[in-house]
């Protein structure tokens, strides 16, 4: 198989780092997409082998897109940096991408309570059911997808902050894309990391905010 580029959002992710690119499976390159780390994290991913681009422009969705411009392998991943996923998980989904299927995205299975706070699963149970109602059958706003590079690039996803993944979701559903989702496993972060997003009620209600503005 070709190389995949794995691109990975990074923002004060320097504990995690080491263990999460020692993980990636042979083949998989890293690019590491820094968006204003403080702690060391750009050194830390260069110094075990990623590529690291600089990504000034706050947010989730500039450091993907960033990550995305940057790729060159046909098929691209995209997973987040924090150690709560394995990056083994990647190859199924890039098998489902290879087989046919235009978008693969993971559907998390936390491996433990706690894992995953309750106010982080209610919003993404609010914002799956919307994705349903309008005919995209995943229950999970997917933080790890596999997709062919240029058809993403093609469909044109705007937002740059938390709505990312919501908007490119939404988009696929709109282009009839063949959208495969698939258990991965959900496990507590690296230590000395917190969730951006789930770590706290005012995070998610922030993400679920910049979400939801996709959606009018």
């Amino acid at each position: 198989m070709d190389t995949v580029d794995v691109v990975l959002p990074c923002l004060d992710e320097a504990a995690a780092l080491p263990g999460v690119l020692a993980a990636l499976p042979s083949g998989y390159r890293a690019i590491v997409v820094d968006n204003g780390s403080t702690d060391g994290s750009p050194e830390i991913a260069a110094a075990h082998g990623a590529t690291v681009v600089q990504e000034a422009r706050k947010g989730y969705g500039a450091a993907v897109h960033a990550g995305l411009e940057h790729a060159r392998s046909d098929i691209v991943c995209f997973l987040d940096a924090d150690g709560s996923l394995d990056p083994a998980e990647l190859v199924p989904l890039v098998g489902a991408v290879a087989r046919g299927a235009q978008l693969a995205v993971g559907r998390r299975v936390p491996v433990g309570r706690g894992v995953w706070p309750w106010h982080a699963r209610a919003g993404n149970l609010v914002l799956a059911t919307l994705l349903r109602r309008r005919g995209l059958p995943v229950s999970d706003i997917a933080p790890a997808r596999a997709v062919r590079r240029r058809d993403l690039l093609d469909l044109g996803v705007r937002d740059r902050a938390f709505g990312y993944p919501l908007e490119l979701l939404l988009r696929a559903a709109e282009a009839r894309w063949r959208v495969v989702e698939l258990d991965v496993a959900y496990r507590p972060r690296a230590a000395g990391t917190r969730s951006k997003v789930s770590g706290s009620v005012r995070g998610t209600v922030r993400a679920v905010r910049d979400m939801a503005g996709v959606l009018r």
